[in-house]
Formats: C-alpha cells, sequence, structure tokens
C-alpha cells in the first residue's frame, strides 16, 4: 500500500467513527415499556464510549446491542467501513446482515451514492445473471426493452449480496470474473461496462462447509472474505433480548401514540425463549403483541416453532437418530424430513429450523422426488 492510501483509509476510519453521533437518532423516552428501565448510549468519539455496564443499549448506525459481541462487531464495522476490502457477513437469518451492510455503506464514501440489495435466493437461476448484470433489448424472448442490471443501478454506491451460497456455481464464476476485472457485460450486450461498486456479500450457512459441499466456489469464497464479520445469534446476546424488546416498544408507543408496557413476568419469557428467527423475530413478535393488545401487552410467542426446533435437536419422543454409517446425504434427508413432520408439513417453518432458505428447502425436495404441491409425505 503506498503511504498516501495508507493515510487516506487512517483518516477515513476516524472519519467513520466520528460519523456516528449523526447516525444515532434514536429518541430516548425517561421510562421503559418493560417492568425496568434501561438506558441507552449513543456511540460518539470512540468505540471504548460504548463499553459500559451490561444494562445499556448502544446504537451504531442502525444496529443496536449491549453484549460484547456486538460491540465486537461495532468496532470490526468501523475499521472495514472506510477501506476497499471485501466483506462476507455471516449469521443465522434475522441476525441483521442487512444492517450491517447498510452501516458499512453510510460510513463509507460511496454513501452518497446507491444502496442496492439483493437476495440471491429468491431470484430464479435463469432470471439472476439479468438482474445483476441488465440486458439488452431483444437478448431473448420478452426483453423488450434495456434493462440496468444491480452493478449499473449500484454505480458508485455499494452491491449486497444477501444468500450468496444460493447462487449457482456458473454465476459465481461470472461473478468473480467481474470481481477481478472490475467489468461486465449485459445479456446480449457487446462491449464492457465498468463495475463501480463495492460488494458486500452474506449467507447463513457456514461457509467452509458450502465449499466443502459444492454450494460455494473456494476462489471465490476466498475473494469476498477479505474481512469476515460474523453476526451472533440473539439467544447468544444476554440482555440485548430485553433491552431490543425495550427499544421497539418504545418505537412502537411513540408511532401509535400509546403509553402500553409489557405484562409482569414478560421478561423472563423474552429470556427463556429461544428466538430461532433472531431480531426479525422479536420485532415481528413485539409487533403482534402490540398490535393485538389492548392496554398490557402479553407476548405472542410462536411456540409451536420453538418446540419443534428443541424437539429436532434435543432428547425426547421427537429425538431424531442417525446411526453411525449412514451417508451425509441420507442424514440430511432423515433431518429435513423429521423437521417438516414436527412443523405439519409447513415448509417455511422447516426451512428456518434447518437454516437454510426456502429455496434450497425446495431444491432438497424436488431431488428427494417429494411433491411439493401439496402436504408432504414423512417416511
Amino acid at each position: 500500500m503506498r503511504d498516501h492510501e495508507k493515510v487516506d483509509e487512517e483518516a477515513g476510519a476516524r472519519t467513520a467513527v466520528a460519523r456516528m453521533a449523526a447516525l444515532c437518532k434514536w429518541p430516548v423516552g425517561p421510562n421503559s415499556a418493560l417492568e425496568e428501565p434501561r438506558q441507552v448510549e449513543r456511540l460518539g468519539g470512540s468505540i471504548q464510549a460504548a463499553e459500559e455496564p451490561i444494562q445499556r443499549l448502544t446504537q451504531f448506525g442502525a444496529l443496536f446491542g449491549a453484549h460484547e459481541s456486538m460491540l465486537a462487531v461495532f468496532s470490526r464495522v468501523a475499521k472495514v467501513a472506510p477501506s476497499v476490502a471485501s466483506v462476507l457477513i455471516l449469521g443465522e437469518s434475522g441476525t441483521g446482515k442487512e444492517l450491517v451492510a447498510t452501516t458499512i455503506h453510510d460510513l463509507s464514501a460511496r454513501r452518497d451514492c446507491t444502496f442496492v440489495a439483493v437476495n440471491c435466493g429468491a431470484i430464479t437461476e435463469n432470471l439472476i445473471e439479468s438482474e445483476l448484470f441488465g440486458h439488452e433489448k431483444g437478448s431473448f424472448t420478452g426483453a423488450l426493452r434495456t434493462h440496468e442490471g444491480c452493478f449499473e443501478r449500484a454505480k458508485g454506491g455499494t452491491l449486497f449480496l444477501d444468500e450468496i451460497t444460493e447462487m449457482s456455481l456458473e454465476m459465481q464464476a461470472r461473478l468473480l470474473r467481474v470481481l477481478e476485472s472490475g467489468q461486465f457485460s449485459r445479456v446480449g450486450g457487446e462491449g464492457d461496462i465498468a463495475a463501480d461498486v463495492r460488494v458486500i456479500a452474506a449467507t447463513n450457512r457456514d461457509p467452509a462447509e458450502a465449499v466443502v459441499e459444492g454450494k460455494l466456489r473456494e476462489d471465490l469464497y476466498f475473494r469476498l472474505s477479505v474481512i469476515p464479520i460474523y453476526l451472533p445469534p440473539l439467544r447468544e446476546r444476554g440482555c440485548d433480548v430485553t433491552l431490543l424488546a425495550a427499544h421497539f416498544l418504545h418505537e412502537m408507543n411513540c408511532n401509535a401514540g400509546t403509553t402500553k408496557k409489557l405484562l409482569r413476568g414478560a421478561r423472563a419469557e423474552l429470556r427463556d425463549y429461544g428466538w430461532p428467527g433472531n431480531v426479525r423475530e422479536l420485532r415481528n413478535v413485539l409487533q403482534r403483541s402490540f398490535v393485538l393488545s389492548d392496554g398490557v401487552i402479553e407476548l405472542q410467542l410462536d411456540n409451536a416453532l420453538n418446540q419443534a426446533r428443541r424437539g429436532v435437536a434435543t432428547a425426547g419422543g421427537d429425538t431424531l437418530i442417525i446411526p453411525i454409517g449412514t451417508s451425509l446425504e441420507s442424514a440430511q434427508r432423515s433431518l429435513i424430513m423429521a423437521t417438516l413432520h414436527a412443523v405439519n408439513g409447513s415448509k417455511s417453518k422447516a426451512a428456518a429450523i434447518l437454516g437454510v432458505s426456502l429455496k434450497t428447502l425446495y431444491n432438497r425436495l424436488h431431488a428427494y422426488g417429494e411433491p411439493l404441491d401439496r402436504r408432504l409425505r414423512v417416511a
């Protein structure tokens, strides 16, 4: 690295941390929506300013947390944001991977340009090339006009590729070529276009396992994971559960002009629940409970999903026993079918429990020859 580039990057890091005060805009009310008050501390001039006792919730851009694991995430984000290094965000569904990506964008030199997010698992294989790189008019049946892809729409900004392991290996190879050459072409196009974007990728899978299973190209993995950022699941974040609940309820009360509080004893329920859907599930549960309550809020937990997850993972009547010597493919099929049985055939719940996208689950079931348009048979 040239000396002037090193100076620019260090200055950028200082600027990124200093900008956090401007990003922290959440109003703090005098009272908590839980049984006990909670405090919120905004991150100002340094990461160390957030390292207060346990009952303080720190806002860092679009992220909130008090647990040491989240403070480590904040520190890493502040350091990587002003750089040009590739970032791979790891974590279960619902942990806030896109929020990390937007915070990196907001702290970078690209913040005044567009942030574009793409869920690779939600786009069919025959459309993803056009969605990413665009296409020329008449390049295929139905291409009635020229279409700008995500790489063009994010020009000068950031492109966030979520669920990168759901992309086909062929598309991964093309993506790698674009990242290495800095150029791409539209489907049906002849000329090259400069790829002036910062690419941030994310996955809810273990990338090393995905490489072994043939779901992720090893060369692309190394290209994307210069700086890995791991987001811990909510169940491992200690007091963050109750602090986040207070934050979300504060927002809901402010928006609705109410002063609703949780039923006494809710703190224990919040701590004891497993939160398989992580922060996304916490917010949704609180939103549902808030809307359905007249005054005091009683938690409306999705206990069936939580019990099903525990039933597959722990001892009991629904325990899955896989004998030594069973092939990996057979073990995976047994786990998938047992999970579906535990949730009465609900594919969305099964996908959430297994930690895979709905598209991946459908692909596995199709490979097993299972019907996809009616309740699944369980062997």
